[in-house]
Order: C-alpha cells, then sequence, then structure tokens
C-alpha cells in the first residue's frame, strides 16, 4: 500500500524545519564545547593554582589551612591517583562529601598531595546554559518553519491556481488563462517575476497559441462547408436530370456522401465554436430511445433493464444515438443492442454495444478524432459521426465513455447527468 501523498507546501515546510534544526543543532554543540571549555578550564586552572600552593606549603611544613588540600584522601578517583602515583600532575572531576568537586592531585614526598574545588556551580550553570540553547533552538526552528509554511503555502496555491487553469484548458476552456499577461520578458517569462510566474505565462502563451488555431481551423472548417453547399446544391439538383442508369445512381450516391460530409462539417464547426445550448424537455427514456433507434431503420436490438424520466434535448440525443448505432452497424458486427438503464448507479446509463472487433487503442486513450478512422477491421469513413456525438453529449452534459467488451466488441456508455432525471 503506497503511503498518502504529501503536498508541496507541508514538503517545503518540513524541508525547512528540517535543515533549521540541524543547523540549531550543530551550532548548539559548538556553543556548548566552547563555553564547556571556557568554563571548565577556568575551574581546573583555579584547582592547579591552590595545588601548587598547597605543594609549596607542604614542603615548607607550613599550615595548608583554607585550601582544601588532602593527603591521600579516599574519595580521589583511582586513574587521578594512579596519575600522581606515577609522578605527573592532573585533575578530574569527582566528588567530596557527596558533592561535585574538581580534584587537582600530584605527588607529594611519596603521598599524593590532592586539592578539590567546588564544581557543582558549574554543572548548574552548563546546564541553565543547555536549557537556553535549546529553547532558542525550539522558538528559532518554530519560527522559521511557520515562515517556511507561509512561504510554501503561497507558492503551492499558485501552483495550484495554474493547475486548475491547465485542467480547465484541458477541458477545452481555452479562455481560461492564469494572469493578464503584462510585463512579460523574452521567451514568455513575466518581467521581474519569478519561476512560477514564468511557468504561469508560458501556459497563458499556450493557451492563447491554441486558442488561436483552434479558431483559425473552425473558421477554415465553417468557410469551406459555407463555400461548398450552394456549389454541391446546384450539382445535386443538375444530377436529377441525368439519364436514368448505373452511372446516375452512382454520381447520386458519391454526391449525397458529400452533402453529408459538407452538412457534418457545419455542425462540428457550430459544436466547435461553444455557443450551442440544450432546448431540454421531459420525455420517457426508454421511449425516446426506441423511436431514435427504430428511425435508423438498422437491425438494432433495445432493452430497457430500468425506465425513468428524463429532462434533455430530444434531436441531440436522437443524433447521438443514431451516430453511435450507425457506427457499430458500419463498422462493427452484429447484434448490435441498446440498453437503457436508469437504475445503474445515481446516474441513468444509455449502453451501445457491438460484435465487431472494436475499437482501436489510439480512440480508447485519445477518443474519436476527425477524418481518422484508421482501425484495422472496422471499415473506413470520415471519422465525423463519433466527433459529432462527443460535441452533443457535452452540450447535454452526458459523460461518453469508449471501451471494448471483455468478450469482443466496441461498447460505447452514456452517463446522464443526474440532473436530468425528474423525480
Amino acid at each position: 500500500m503506497r503511503p498518502p501523498a504529501v503536498s508541496l507546501r507541508w514538503k517545503i515546510a518540513l524541508t525547512v524545519m528540517a535543515v533549521s534544526c540541524a543547523v540549531a543543532a550543530v551550532l548548539g554543540v559548538l556553543v556548548h564545547n566552547a563555553v564547556a571549555r571556557q568554563t571548565v578550564g577556568q575551574v581546573r586552572k583555579e584547582a592547579r593554582a591552590n595545588l601548587d600552593t598547597a605543594l609549596n606549603l607542604f614542603e615548607y611544613g607550613t599550615s595548608r589551612e583554607g585550601l582544601n588540600s588532602l593527603l591521600d584522601p579516599p574519595e580521589l578517583p583511582a586513574p587521578l591517583r594512579r596519575l600522581a602515583r606515577s609522578g605527573r600532575h592532573g585533575t578530574m572531576v569527582g566528588s567530596y562529601h557527596g558533592r561535585s568537586v574538581m580534584w587537582a592531585a600530584a605527588p607529594a614526598d611519596g603521598q599524593v598531595m590532592a586539592v578539590w574545588t567546588p564544581y557543582g556551580t558549574v554543572h548548574r550553570s552548563l546546564d541553565n546554559f543547555d536549557t537556553a540553547i535549546l529553547g532558542s533552538a525550539v522558538l528559532a526552528a518554530t519560527t522559521v518553519a511557520l515562515a517556511g509554511l507561509f512561504l510554501a503555502q503561497r507558492i503551492s496555491r499558485r501552483l495550484g491556481t495554474t493547475a486548475a487553469v491547465a485542467r480547465r484548458i484541458t477541458a477545452g476552456d481555452l479562455d481560461a488563462r492564469v494572469g493578464d499577461g503584462a510585463g512579460r520578458g523574452p521567451g514568455g517569462r513575466a518581467a521581474g517575476q519569478d519561476e512560477v510566474a514564468a511557468v504561469a505565462a508560458a501556459l497563458d502563451s499556450v493557451a492563447g497559441s491554441l486558442q488561436s488555431r483552434l479558431q483559425a481551423e473552425q473558421r477554415f472548417t465553417a468557410d469551406v462547408a459555407h463555400e461548398l453547399r450552394t456549389p454541391l446544391t446546384g450539382i445535386l439538383a443538375s444530377a436529377e436530370l441525368l439519364p436514368e442508369g448505373r452511372p446516375k445512381e452512382m454520381i447520386n450516391d458519391r454526391l449525397r456522401a458529400l452533402r453529408r460530409l459538407t452538412e457534418d462539417l457545419l455542425e462540428i464547426s457550430r459544436l466547435d465554436s461553444g455557443t450551442e445550448h440544450a432546448d431540454l424537455s421531459a420525455y420517457d427514456l426508454g421511449d425516446l430511445v426506441r423511436r431514435c433507434v427504430a428511425a435508423t431503420a438498422l437491425d438494432t436490438e433495445v432493452r430497457i433493464a430500468a425506465d425513468a424520466v428524463v429532462e434533455t434535448d430530444r434531436r441531440r440525443l436522437d443524433r447521438i444515438l443514431a451516430n453511435l448505432v450507425i457506427n457499430a452497424h458500419r463498422h462493427g458486427r452484429a447484434p448490435v443492442v441498446v440498453t437503457v438503464d436508469a437504475a445503474a448507479g445515481p446516474r441513468p446509463t444509455i449502453e451501445v454495444r457491438d460484435h465487431g472487433p472494436g475499437y482501436p487503442p489510439d480512440l480508447l486513450h485519445h477518443g474519436p478524432q476527425r477524418f481518422r478512422t484508421d482501425a484495422p477491421g472496422r471499415g473506413r469513413g470520415h471519422g465525423l459521426g463519433l466527433t459529432i456525438a462527443v460535441g452533443h453529449s457535452a452540450v447535454l452534459g452526458i459523460d461518453v465513455r469508449f471501451t471494448n467488451a471483455p468478450d469482443g466488441g466496441a461498447r460505447t456508455l452514456l452517463r446522464l447527468p443526474r440532473s436530468a432525471v425528474v423525480e
């Protein structure tokens, strides 16, 4: 099981906190060691000075009262005792009558002269100093972490806005922009701004370029279709004057196909413009599907698993189902089955299924593309029928999914919006 994803702002905040804690820890250790060396060094220096004085007084047989000096004290640490018996001087932290002291020892006429200096205050001072360092480090790390979280949240929010705009563009909203694009420098980067602003500016630039190209394509398609419509009507009228026979039938058949292509191009242009609106009315979904399938005059089985009354645009739903059924008969194999199930979930569904070779992988991954029907075994055509079906589905808020059935055949699933159901 994969661990839950951590957002960018928390990654930045945690990284800043970890770095600040590491820096605080290193600085705390360095400061502690420096202060400890200085403080302990002063105590050692004092103990050694007292030891030298005690040795001088012992040598001349003078009283050592007030120096805290002892000969062979039992509390003297064993390592320091051995060091003194070997003829050397030394200091070491130990205890005397339950108190923490700094011992200084040296040989004295076959014995060990030892001097002790109180060390408890040094311990307490170092402990208090360590507590202060720890508190300062925690306070500094918390402050830096909060500042990092604030900064990371700003960056994350800006990136989230950019990602949301990118998703809107992917969904077809080419008017979506992150900013107004003012003050951009060379390469689309916003002048005087950071990398996040540069990414936003680049996305706006890509969206603008894509929108311009699509609009040019839409205008070209609409212009071509409009320009072809008038002469094509005249050619069709002229073809009716030809003498009856096979040549006339072939010419009329191709002219009708060209006319259908022209009408499809005009319809796609209207759908691409984004100005189409649904004319909603209440219909019994099962009866509506039956009448639509019957209008195609193709041998198609209709199954009503569960019916419902829905609000939809009859003309557009007829167009969607007709294109799907015709596509199934043209490129698939019988039997072609249309199933209506209004109880399959929160959204009524319509399934169109054939038993042919199925949809090609490219269509399953990228959806239908106009003028592309290069699937082996699924015939040839202009590739506009499915594109028009998807366009009308978007106007009606219908979710279209193209899949292949496990036992073979193309399967198209239409999910009507929840709001379409009439209670």
